[in-house]
């Protein structure tokens, strides 16, 4: 069992924020107890500069990070929820104008 299941099997979609609770996911090979790690961010962040470099930072995360999580006795998040993820950064993150101000590249 590993933890990817539960992740993959999640109703993420129906998450607002993407919080999930990832404890008794259904699938025979969920792992019983999961969870994920949460960064929060406002929506139009004061520090415009200091949130594109986060947001920088963890898009790297997800392109490259998956071997050095594994490493780590961690479990990358499955690619259609990093997808999501990203899509809700573009969406959600704006300037006082409404502007994103980050969209993945990916």
């Amino acid at each position: 069992m590993s933890s990817t299941p539960a992740a993959a099997n999640a109703a993420w979609a129906n998450a607002p924020g993407f919080y999930q609770i990832l404890t008794d996911q259904p699938g025979d090979a969920s792992w019983p107890i999961t969870a994920a790690t949460f960064i929060l961010m406002h929506k139009q962040p004061k520090d415009k500069a200091a949130a594109v470099t986060a947001l920088k930072f963890f898009a790297w995360s997800f392109e490259k990070g998956d071997k050095m999580a594994e490493e780590l006795d961690y479990v990358p998040m499955p690619e259609k929820v990093v997808t999501d993820i990203q899509k809700s950064w573009a969406a959600e993150i704006r300037d006082e104008a409404g502007k994103p101000l980050f969209t993945p590249t990916n």
